[in-house]
């Protein structure tokens, strides 16, 4: 028995507010996360065992043992619903690593469907504590494709109002960006929530309600890897887009366009421009 192949999308965090700290070292979100139609992919088949193999143009170094988060979700989701089976799982790297577009978090959340889909068992529920504990961009995830607001350590999620039907360009420079480092070097990490997002916003409504928030990582992370603010100013040079953020902690930029067409456009001029960096066009999911 075989799967057909599930796409585990980019996360993007239109916004990112750091809005606190807890005692035990979490921060505290106020996200605006959507997902883009561009992703890794993952197949599965029964078998005796759990394995996992990697292709994909961004393959190399991913583990293929339990320090993935893929086995990881595949072993949670077996030991949970007491299945005897297992499954050879096949994931294809198409994202870049470490890049803001949590795509390890994705291909977690999508193999967790995919298999209680396999082994014919019920998905274990958004918001399990034992989910949450395989990290905290997990949740969100899996309610992809549908934008959230994600608040607190990604614990809570909202509904949002239908938000306009657009396209993005995503560009990553190729820089690494540590996570921890970036949030360690916050200048504050007390700061104004998200304002609320209006209903019916058309696309440059939506680009205008985006121009009042921010990502609080942006600084730290653009003084680590400056190819942000190149990849931004890229983005911002081309008529086409209306505008650019960066997403997560950064690298990956991403540039908001009307459609599709717009998209692949900015997508050709950027990588005409900078032929070693990742880019990529792609619809916003909702």
């Amino acid at each position: 028995m075989l799967s057909e192949p599930t796409l585990a999308p980019a996360k993007i965090n239109l916004a990112l507010h750091v809005t606190g700290q807890r005692d035990d070292g979490y921060h505290l979100l106020d996200s605006l996360v959507v997902f883009a139609g561009v992703g890794d992919t993952i197949s599965a088949r029964a078998s005796t065992s759990l394995t996992l193999s990697v292709t994909g143009p961004f393959a190399e170094g991913v583990p293929t043992d339990g320090r993935n988060l893929v086995l990881q979700a595949a072993e949670l989701l077996r030991r949970s619903r007491d299945v005897r089976l297992g499954a050879h799982i096949t994931l294809k790297k198409v994202l870049p690593h470490a890049a803001g577009i949590g795509s390890g978090s994705s291909d977690a959340a999508a193999t967790l469907d995919l298999l209680s889909r396999l082994w014919k068992v019920d998905p274990l529920p958004v918001d399990d504590a034992q989910v949450v504990g395989l990290g905290a961009d997990v949740p969100v995830c899996r309610r992809a494709p549908s934008p959230v607001r994600m608040e607190g350590i990604g614990d809570k999620m909202g509904n949002l109002p239908r938000l306009p039907d657009c396209a993005m360009v995503l560009v990553n420079p190729g820089e690494a960006v540590p996570t921890a480092q970036v949030f360690g070097a916050l200048a504050t990490k007390i700061n104004p929530p998200l304002p609320a997002i209006p209903p019916g916003l058309d696309f440059s409504g939506f680009c205008d309600w985006l121009s009042s928030t921010h990502n609080d990582l942006q600084p730290p992370a653009e003084v680590i890897a400056p190819g942000i603010t190149k990849a931004l100013a890229l983005l911002r040079r081309q008529p086409e887009v209306a505008c650019a953020v960066m997403s997560g902690s950064g690298a990956t930029c991403v540039g908001l366009v009307p459609d599709f067409g717009a998209a692949q456009k900015v997508a050709r001029a950027i990588q005409v421009a900078e032929m070693g960096w990742w880019v990529a066009p792609a619809p916003m999911l909702g």
